[in-house]
């Protein structure tokens, strides 16, 4: 059946989806004696749509799986979706028009996990619109209770190797989503604030510190200096000020003074100072991290500020802390007249407050980096209260190592893993005061307050529902649940088990575990890749995967991060409407793993030509394969001989590239050897000797058959991992009953083992003459099927070779009399032709 005129993706592409999954084309055996390709998919979060970060990031990895699909391996490519968390609570919110924190728990989570029963099925539906060849039946929801009880089960394992302890401690903490965070769940952001100079009194006279925070002011536990900086006292219209020596020459830029004396910092050592407004007494001490040379050289630390709040208390043990925000996220009745107040609203009052009783003597305009929630870009507080953490800030060595087993794609990545190691600071909060999550699998006695860990047995629990099993040792019967619930990172770094679990059979375990390949963004190797390392250590003491593929982000055309408030998002659905799924995944090619990527529709339309030639080259060769019955052809003609070699090395590059992660060269060799080589070139070499079978005789056009089939086959199965819909459609069209499987992408990867480097040598001569020709023409603006008086070829080959092409070229140039010399190996020339059009 000849192929229609024109290709349309957007009825093919649903017809090879439905296809695809009513055939199964994609289900992984776990019974299968292939070897196995186990992939660790990034669930994407259920809680928003398919962005054009996903479309970018989930193409590149489905590239890899159909790749080794194509290589005869058994590939394990589940997905799930990440319904367990903060944003999917957000979500409900806004589309129920509900508070959860207004709601009972259990009332709360109904809604949510009806709702996701209701978006799922759509969301899912983008995934697989943009062609991604997951095993969909291999699905799990990091909050269905599969989820769940491998969760809980994680918990009780690292409770049981004291693993996980509970602390009332400073955690971090969001006021707008109002819940504990971990450390990486942070994201720097620059800000703009003052930089405020504040005098306290101590004995006759006043202490000099500068802040950015003056509303915490009420919390304020220490002052400290460096007991070897030079400090000095001044007279400030008849006031005696200290700061440090440091210090001077930007407060001499805004006040006279005279300077009485320079003095070392341990003369101040246990002073008491004077907090203004609150009128509080702190003693002064030393700290190794006050550095004269910033601010005046004089720090008051209060609980809590900051992380540097937090790490003074650790320093200086003993100290009490004054806990001045509730959970609310507002000052509570510790903070004086900043009570209910947020720390915005606060810092506002207090400079006025600070100003109008003469205490705030200065403020710098600056611009600094603070925390924000990466959520919801809320500048994060500190705050004190019962947690729950994981102890890991004494393995740290152990996760570098960890770090260093796994093959990172691109390798640079690795720095990012291991700055962040080096860089942590605290044990992993898992503990988040949400209704929507994994229940902390824990209850406390009414009587003692011991800890009960529910039994694996009966996982999973909700213990403000579900009473635990047995009594307390102390002998009392009652017990109180744990409202709060796992941190969502807390779940999902246990991808690899929660996917190969669903089969419920360790052999199978054994069989995937470690994984091939975890494939995810730059953008959070701080957060699921290394949780997801450290719960391995934990739990098989062996890498979760033996490589990381890594994906860049896609950009604005300008090269800028997409978001909403700057209106430059793209929506991969209108995309694919206006051009099509393979275009789509043709651009998402087009940059080297790691590489941010600008969207330029410019390389969709791209893609368009590419899948319009194809489909034209594909109607020709077809046309001329109608009678061909796969034989090989006694003899090779020698043009045949060159596109053939110049295939296999193609094939042998692609291979190498798409085994180290290195798809955009696999694309672009592909590319340069369809366009230029078998369109621009082997297609009008060899129209004579299909369309004229009985000029030439022999095994000319069976020759020209066998290496059409070969050579569109290969490029086909080449294209097919990135773009999968035009290739199944021509496969299927022609290739199908001839190769008698039954898609392209269950096919076998393709193998060519006839590099010829004569034949190369002797095509490559062949194509300059022709291409000699064609300039000839396009100089005197004569049509290239005029034909040509003389043509005058010198080359490198022997007289034989060109022998046997002569009559290819002929019939290609439309020449007259064609003449051959051959130049000596010696001279520095290759090749040398002279045209005669008349």
């Amino acid at each position: 059946m000849e192929l229609p005129k024109r290709y349309d993706p957007q009825k093919e592409e649903e017809k090879w989806l439905e296809y695809w999954d009513e055939e199964d084309i994609y289900k992984f055996n776990p019974d299968s004696k292939a070897e196995v390709y186990s992939i660790d998919t990034p669930p994407p979060t259920l809680s928003g749509k398919m962005h054009i970060g996903h479309s970018f990031s989930f193409s590149q990895q489905d590239f890899v799986a159909r790749f080794q699909r194509m290589r005869g391996k058994s590939v394990f490519y589940p997905f799930g979706t990440d319904d367990n968390g903060l944003a999917t609570e957000r979500l409900i919110e806004k589309m129920k028009k509900v508070r959860g924190k207004n709601m009972k728990r259990k009332e709360f989570v109904d809604l949510c996990l009806k709702t996701l029963e209701e978006i799922r099925p759509d969301f899912i539906h983008d995934w697989k619109r943009l062609g991604i060849s997951a095993d969909y039946s291999i699905y799990y929801s990091t909050i269905n209770e599969h989820c769940q009880k491998i969760s809980q089960r994680s918990f009780i394992d690292l409770y049981k190797k004291e693993r996980i302890y509970r602390k009332y401690s400073p955690i971090i903490f969001c006021p707008q989503c109002q819940t504990a965070i971990a450390q990486v769940e942070m994201e720097d952001k620059k800000s703009k604030s003052t930089l405020n100079y504040i005098k306290a009194k101590m004995d006759d006279s006043y202490l000099v510190y500068a802040t950015t925070r003056p509303e915490v002011l009420y919390g304020c536990v220490g002052m400290s200096i460096n007991e070897q900086g030079t400090y000095v006292k001044i007279d400030v219209s008849g006031e005696i000020w200290i700061t440090s020596k440091d210090s001077l020459m930007h407060l001499g830029q805004h006040f006279e003074y005279t300077l009485i004396e320079e003095f070392k910092g341990k003369e101040m050592i246990g002073k008491e100072v004077t907090i203004p407004i609150c009128e509080n007494k702190v003693a002064i001490t030393h700290d190794e991290e006050t550095k004269t040379e910033y601010g005046t050289g004089i720090v008051y630390y209060c609980t809590y500020g900051g992380s540097d709040c937090i790490e003074w208390m650790v320093r200086h043990p003993g100290t009490e802390a004054i806990n001045v925000m509730g959970l609310d996220g507002k000052y509570n009745e510790k903070s004086g007249k900043y009570k209910v107040m947020r720390s915005e609203e606060a810092r506002k009052q207090s400079i006025a407050d600070l100003e109008e009783q003469g205490h705030l003597i200065l403020k710098d305009q600056i611009e600094h980096m603070i925390n924000v929630h990466e959520r919801c870009g809320t500048d994060i507080e500190y705050i004190a209260t019962d947690q729950w953490f994981i102890k890991y800030m004494d393995l740290k060595e152990d996760f570098l190592a960890y770090g260093g087993k796994i093959k990172w794609h691109p390798h640079h990545m690795r720095n990012r893993y291991d700055n962040w190691v080096k860089g942590l600071k605290w044990d992993w909060n898992i503990s988040r005061q949400r209704h929507f999550g994994v229940p902390i699998p824990v209850w406390y006695c009414e009587k003692c307050s011991e800890v009960k860990i529910a039994d694996v047995e009966s996982l999973p629990v909700d213990p403000l529902t579900e009473k635990p099993k047995g009594k307390c040792g102390c002998g009392h019967d009652k017990f109180i649940g744990e409202k709060d619930v796992l941190d969502t990172w807390a779940t999902s770094s246990l991808t690899p088990d929660i996917a190969i679990e669903l089969f419920k059979d360790k052999k199978v375990f054994e069989k995937l575990h470690p994984m091939n390949l975890r494939p995810q963004a730059h953008d959070i190797i701080t957060f699921w890749l290394f949780n997801t390392v450290v719960k391995s250590y934990f739990h098989h003491k062996d890498i979760p995967w033996k490589d990381a593929m890594i994906s860049g982000w896609a950009l604005d055309p300008h090269g800028k991060k997409m978001s909403k408030s700057k209106g430059n998002v793209v929506d991969p659905r209108e995309t694919i409407k206006k051009y099509s799924v393979d275009a789509l995944r043709f651009w998402a090619a087009g940059s080297s793993l790691g590489e941010d990527l600008p969207f330029q529709e410019k390389d969709l339309v791209t893609g368009i030509k590419f899948t319009n030639k194809i489909w034209n080259a594909s109607k020709f060769t077809f046309m001329h394969l109608e009678n061909y019955n796969l034989e090989k052809p006694k003899k090779l003609e020698l043009i045949d001989k060159w596109i053939l070699s110049r295939l296999s090395k193609v094939i042998k590059e692609s291979t190498e590239y798409f085994e180290k992660y290195e798809y955009s060269h696999t694309k672009l060799e592909t590319e340069k050897f369809f366009w230029q080589i078998f369109c621009d070139n082997y297609l009008e070499i060899i129209k004579d000797r299909v369309y004229n079978p009985d000029k030439r005789g022999g095994d000319a056009r069976v020759s020209a058959q066998y290496t059409l089939y070969t050579s569109l086959l290969s490029v086909l199965k080449l294209m097919a991992p990135i773009t999968p819909f035009i290739t199944e459609e021509l496969y299927g069209h022609y290739f199908k009953e001839h190769e008698n499987v039954k898609s392209i992408h269950n096919s076998e990867w393709p193998s060519l083992e006839m590099q010829d480097e004569t034949a190369e040598k002797a095509g490559d001569f062949f194509i300059y003459v022709l291409q000699q020709v064609r300039k000839a023409k396009s100089e005197k603006n004569v049509s290239m099927k005029e034909p040509v008086k003389r043509i005058l070829a010198k080359g490198k080959i022997n007289p034989e070779q060109f022998e046997e092409m002569k009559q290819d070229l002929i019939a290609t140039t439309n020449a007259q009399e064609i003449e051959f010399e051959t130049i000596p190996e010696d001279k520095e020339i290759d090749y040398e032709v002279v045209v005669d059009l008349e």
